[in-house]
C-alpha cells in the first residue's frame, strides 16, 4: 500500500518509509548531525543516494523566504571555528536537484501568491552537517511566525511531489 509508514530508529530519531524515500523526523539542530548517510548506511545496510533536509531558515533581515542550498564551509581555514557545524575547508557534494528545484519552487510560490511576500532564493554554503552524499537544504524562513505558515510549508512539500 503506497504511503508513508514508520521505519528503523537511527539512534534516537525516528524515521518514516515511502517507497525509495526515507524521512527522518530530527527535532533539535541539524547541522551538528555529522555523517548521518554513513550512520544510516550502518545501521540499515541502505545505500545514502541523496541527503535533503527540510528546515528552519534563520536570517538577520528575518525576511519571509524559501531557500535553496548546498552544505559545506569551504571558506573557512583549516584553524577556523565554524560557528554551525560543518568541517572548515569543506563541502558537500551539491545534489543535482538544486537548480531544477530552485525554479520549481519559484513558479509554486508564485501559483501559490507568496511572492512578492517571501523570497525566493538560492543561498551560498555556509553550515554543516558533514556527508559524502550529494546533499541540498530546502527551508522555510526567516522566523517562527513564517515557520508556521501553512503556505509556505505546502509550497515546500510540492516541490518534492512534483518532482
Amino acid at each position: 500500500m503506497p504511503g508513508w509508514h514508520p521505519g528503523p530508529f537511527l539512534q534516537d530519531i525516528p524515521s518514516f518509509v515511502n517507497g525509495e524515500v526515507r524521512l527522518l523526523k530530527h527535532d533539535n539542530s541539524i547541522v551538528a548531525e555529522d555523517h548521518l548517510d554513513k550512520r544510516w548506511e550502518e545501521a540499515t545496510n541502505e545505500v545514502v543516494d541523496e541527503i535533503i533536509f527540510l528546515s528552519k531558515h534563520t536570517a538577520v533581515s528575518n525576511r519571509p523566504a524559501l531557500t535553496v542550498h548546498p552544505i559545506g564551509i569551504p571558506h573557512l581555514r583549516e584553524d577556523d571555528v565554524p560557528p554551525q557545524g560543518g568541517k572548515p575547508g569543506w563541502a558537500a557534494p551539491p545534489s543535482p536537484r538544486i537548480g531544477p528545484w530552485l525554479r520549481l519552487l519559484k513558479k509554486i510560490a508564485e501559483s501559490h501568491n507568496l511572492i512578492p511576500e517571501f523570497e525566493v532564493t538560492l543561498e551560498g554554503t555556509h553550515h554543516g552537517p558533514v556527508t559524502n552524499s550529494p546533499t541540498m537544504f530546502l527551508e522555510i524562513g526567516s522566523t517562527a511566525e513564517y515557520w508556521k505558515r501553512q503556505d509556505a510549508a505546502q509550497a515546500i512539500a510540492l516541490v518534492g511531489f512534483l518532482s
